[in-house]
Formats: C-alpha cells, structure tokens, sequence
C-alpha cells in the first residue's frame, strides 16, 4: 500500500492461537534484515551514491475482530481486513515516530502472544479517532534470545514509567537515566525524559490519567 504493507493473520491460514505470536516474530524478523536491505538497495535501485541510513521501518501491530473476505464491488474486489482494529495497528505504526521506536503493539496482542516474546510496556496512549487508553508495548525479542542488558532497560523504564504515572517525577527522572545507561539511544526512554522536563514546567491537570493522546 504506497511505501507500507499490511499483513494479517487470520483463519483457515493460521490457528486463531498462533495470530499475534506470528504476526510478533514476523516483525523482529523484518526489522533485523533491515541493514541487510541498506546495503542491497543501492545496487538494487542504481542510487550507489544515495546515503541509505534513513532507510528504515516501523511496525504497529494489533489483535483483535474484524470483517475479513472479499471487499469491494463488482468491478473491482480484494480478499482483506477492515475495522476499528486495522485502524489501530496503523496508528501504532505511526506512533513509532514518538518514541523513536521500530515496533508498537496493542496489550491484546501482548496477551495473545504469552511467554513465548519478551516485551516491555512503553506508555498510555489515545490514538486519533478513538477514546479509550490503549497499553502499548515494545517486542524486545523471543524469551530465549534476550540479552541481561536489555532486561536491565526493561526493569529500569518499567520502574520510570510507574513512578511518572504517579507524578513522582524526579523518580521517574532517576529510573528512565538508569534506564538509559543500558541502553544510550533508547528512544522511549528520551521521550519520557523530554515529557518531565514539559511537565515541570507546566504540570498536567489534576484529572491527568497518565496517558498521551495522539492528534495526529
């Protein structure tokens, strides 16, 4: 679709229990060939002299019902998915910008998935067109492959995030730096950082919940 793909996971393709942990593996497969394909796109595309490091993805992933067949009309039809949970996985998609990640995934998609991936929560968001908060999370890898320094980055934003959506923010401040020290270019982590330092300046209402909304 333009620049994107949309892929989804659904009967009689793939058992109703494997959708979100495929659709998961799928995407960290996806984001580490992406140095494979910088390097393959010059020779591919002519463009030898072009700088390839913007070359790069983000992915949204949702779970959850939706209208699935032949959608169209007589002249012209496609076999795919529609509603609010589309909608969804393309906002999370988006949202990467935010956080200056690669991939964003619903909680649902996180309960689907079970033990099997290691995640760590990153926010409270609103999306546009919808008004309920939505958990969103990171797929930081399968269980077996996760390295001790990104469990520390894990443990670390986790113990940040808590202490922000409780307004101690010099707590929050101290754990989301810590946090940093696994990981210097952890881009959720900076964004949180940069969040405190606009919420000392000008703190959120009293009725603030904690999440983010995103207009855009």
């Amino acid at each position: 679709m333009g620049d994107g793909i949309m892929a989804y996971w659904d009967p009689p393709f793939v058992d109703e229990a494997d959708h979100a942990r495929l659709a998961c593996l799928a995407s960290l497969e996806m984001i580490e060939r992406v140095g494979e394909l910088r390097e393959e796109i010059p020779e591919l595309l002519g463009v030898r002299a072009t700088p390839m490091e913007q070359c790069d993805l983000r992915i949204g992933i949702a779970t959850g019902e939706a209208p699935v067949g032949s959608i169209g009309s007589d002249v012209m039809m496609s076999y795919t998915v529609m509603g609010d949970v589309v909608n969804l996985a393309s906002r999370l998609e988006g949202t990467n910008k935010v956080y200056g990640t690669h991939n964003l995934v619903s909680e649902k998609t996180i309960a689907a998935v079970g033990t099997s991936l290691e995640a760590r929560e990153i926010d409270g968001i609103v999306v546009a067109g919808q008004t309920r908060f939505e958990a969103v999370f990171e797929i930081l890898g399968s269980r077996a492959d996760v390295t001790p320094q990104q469990l520390v980055l894990r443990d670390k934003y986790l113990e940040g995030l808590s202490n922000y959506r409780n307004r101690r923010l010099d707590d929050a401040l101290a754990a989301f730096n810590a946090s940093l020290e696994a990981r210097p270019d952890d881009g959720p982590a900076r964004a949180l950082i940069e969040r405190i330092g606009s919420f000392k300046a000008e703190p959120p209402p009293n009725d603030w919940d904690g999440s983010l909304h995103i207009e855009k």
